[in-house]
């Protein structure tokens, strides 16, 4: 019945996700919401797209909550989960939906990149606070690795307020990465939404496993809630990928943030299964390091956007299309992905390894042609 219940919601999600879609973009159309494709030397050739499509995903999930709260039959505790990432979500797709009109000029409020910055931390700084954090890490020879032993209590109006700052920092860190490493590869239509998809898909299957495997109370449950939201989030990721690569809906910031908030979340409800998620995001991850430390080396702001660094752009280089960029990436985190679910933290270690060893090798040959 559990299971019966997850499928009806992913059927009606199916059903759903496109009239999402076909509303906001015509609300985009309607109000003259368009990006500004004369800009970009591979996007003149076509007419302006509805432009902040992103926002499909929260209008998605809003129109979904009901029956989540409804008909899901959910411990209040993983409802107050489900309820802090609805908050969340409505605050960062707001503001990056702001930030995306002021792009194409639009918008009468501008929104400076500190206070984007400012914004990211408070998501941070709120989720580690929350029931939703990295309370442990598994041990490279098996076992698991607490790290919510040390914690500050702060008293408050004689409200005690506990602090895992441990938690709190490592779960701030796996946000800043996981939030650049998702923004750093929108450059090619579909590549974002392709490779989130597949790590939606992943992440599910890791859930669906353990919820066969694992029979205790909290695993079914939880397990359960993660399919749950993954039933409405995979669909409507689904049509964002092939409306992004046809290029009749653009997404901007306000799809690639929210996807980032999404994928570090449910990676970290899903028992902290961080390894998985990074097995995915792999290359990017790679990726981010690379951009980072080739622009602090040359002086430059580590975090401005350009042309050159990302991955997707240094293999334009060796005239690969779109399509084939997007095969690659789509085929190494799906393998990535896969063989994660299954390895055990030796084998995970080994495969970040590779994960490296092929990027810097990407990277090397890259640079040689382009010297070339």
């Amino acid at each position: 019945m559990q299971i019966l219940q997850f499928i009806i919601i992913f059927i009606i999600s199916l059903c759903i996700a496109p009239i999402v879609l076909h509303g906001v973009s015509f609300l985009l159309k309607k109000y003259e919401l368009l990006d500004r494709p004369h800009l970009y030397k591979s996007e003149k050739w076509r007419s302006p797209a509805p432009y902040g499509a992103g926002i499909s995903i929260i209008t998605a999930l809003l129109i979904m909550s009901p029956f989540i709260y409804l008909f899901a039959d959910f411990s209040p505790l993983l409802e107050k989960r489900f309820t802090i990432i609805l908050v969340i979500g409505i605050l960062i797709s707001i503001i990056s939906f702001i930030d995306d009109l002021d792009t194409i000029g639009k918008s009468k409020i501008k929104i400076p990149p500190i206070a984007r910055l400012i914004m990211q931390i408070m998501v941070w700084v709120i989720i580690g606070l929350t029931s939703i954090k990295i309370s442990y890490m598994s041990g490279i020879t098996g076992g698991i690795v607490p790290l919510d032993s040390f914690y500050w209590n702060l008293e408050i109006n004689n409200f005690l307020i506990t602090i895992y700052w441990i938690p709190l920092i490592v779960t701030i860190l796996w946000y800043v990465v996981v939030f650049n490493a998702v923004n750093f590869s929108d450059g090619v239509p579909g590549l974002t939404w392709g490779f989130a998809l597949i790590s939606f898909i992943i992440l599910g299957c890791l859930a669906l496993k353990l919820y066969l495997t694992d029979t205790s109370l909290a695993s079914q449950e939880n397990s359960r809630f993660i399919l749950t939201v993954l039933a409405i989030v995979i669909p409507i990721t689904f049509f964002l990928t092939r409306a992004d690569i046809s290029r009749k809906l653009i997404m901007w910031d306000s799809g690639t943030i929210m996807l980032a908030f999404l994928i570090a979340t449910v990676a970290i409800i899903a028992w902290g299964k961080i390894a998985t998620a990074i097995s995915v995001l792999g290359l990017y991850l790679m990726d981010f390091v690379y951009v980072i430390t080739a622009r602090l080396l040359k002086w430059q702001n580590p975090m401005k956007w350009d042309q050159t660094h990302h991955l997707h752009f240094r293999l334009m280089e060796l005239w690969l299309t779109q399509p084939q960029i997007r095969f690659i990436v789509y085929s190494l985190s799906t393998i990535f992905g896969v063989s994660a679910i299954f390895l055990p933290t030796e084998g995970k270690i080994i495969l970040f390894v590779i994960i490296a060893a092929i990027t810097i090798f990407l990277t090397e040959i890259l640079e040689k042609v382009k010297k070339k």
